[in-house]
């Protein structure tokens, strides 16, 4: 039998930090070169060969700077598929909820790059003015990033260096966008687990749909909008990456104080048009009220 070789994105071998400290890893070039000839990808290995050094490890800042594009031009991505009204619609009625229940709310977005879910929404004010907003990330490259533009753009939201579950008040509200599919399946579950901690009261976490075309439509898309070849093959990597509807229904069930659901089933979709579902968290005595909150789009609501 053929051992399944695991597919890899450049992004998560070529920034790297201690789960422990939060503090970065030096990362060698050539071991990093070798990892990806080894899972058969020899185009990504080129890419990082061409990276900068500071003797044999990565050069950081360059590093960081590479990353910096990427996501920038990702930003294109989530504005074409409308993530941040993706997020409104479902964070709007969860957060009315809550808000009845007179809690406390909370937004923070797990590993929010340079920021712009998060400042999408406060940029729109949609979820309201007494919505905390907070971007997290372990890349302090990226959260300054975000925090610069956030500040450009005078927007009331936060970012920081840190690790989501360890920040001194936890979130009312989890969230994320292209997060899910950087775990292995193995993993998912303690990831989700996290979240099920006093005053979390919801999640919702969108990622790539794992359908047939996934992969093809990444690449069409990748190919016309974006430059930086380390982002064309991340962003195929991602889709070809993607866990099924069952894993992480399967996953999300480890927070054994949330009922878990996918919103909008693609049974019936063109898979071209299916490139992002989330799935949603909430703690059982909302999910009635939610529902209710949701109206027609309630029928969208896939349990496990």
């Amino acid at each position: 039998m053929i051992a399944e070789v695991a597919v890899l994105e450049i992004s998560d071998l070529v920034a790297q930090w201690d789960e422990r400290t939060g503090e970065r890893v030096p990362v060698r070039r050539a071991e990093v070169v070798d990892r990806l000839h080894a899972a058969g990808d020899a185009r990504a290995a080129r890419i990082v060969r061409r990276m900068p050094v500071t003797g044999e490890f990565l050069d950081p800042v360059a590093v960081d700077r590479l990353l910096i594009r990427v996501h920038t031009e990702l930003q294109r991505l989530n504005e074409e598929l409308h993530m941040a009204q993706r997020f409104a619609e479902l964070l709007v009625p969860m957060l009315d909820v809550m808000r009845a229940r007179g809690s406390r709310l909370r937004v923070v977005d797990i590993g929010c790059g340079v920021g712009f879910t998060v400042r999408s929404l406060a940029a729109s004010g949609v979820l309201g003015p007494d919505v905390e907003l907070v971007g997290v990330d372990f890349n302090h490259a990226l959260v300054a990033e975000a925090s610069r533009l956030a500040q450009d753009e005078r927007l009331p939201c936060t970012f920081v260096r840190a690790d989501a579950f360890a920040l001194a008040e936890a979130a009312t509200v989890y969230l994320s966008c292209g997060v899910l599919h950087h775990f292995a399946a193995d993993r998912l579950p303690a990831f989700f687990r996290a979240q099920d901690r006093a005053g979390a009261l919801g999640f919702v976490h969108y990622d790539i749909a794992a359908t047939r075309l996934a992969p093809l439509g990444a690449w069409l898309f990748h190919r016309a909008r974006m430059r930086e070849p380390l982002g064309r093959h991340d962003g195929v990597a991602s889709a070809r990456r993607a866990h099924g509807d069952s894993v992480l229904l399967s996953a999300a069930a480890a927070a054994e104080g949330m009922d878990a659901f996918l919103y909008e089933s693609f049974r019936h979709t063109n898979p071209f048009c299916a490139a992002m579902r989330p799935v949603v968290g909430l703690r059982p005595e909302l999910v009635g009220d939610f529902r209710r909150a949701l109206g027609r789009r309630a029928r969208r609501l896939v349990a496990g």
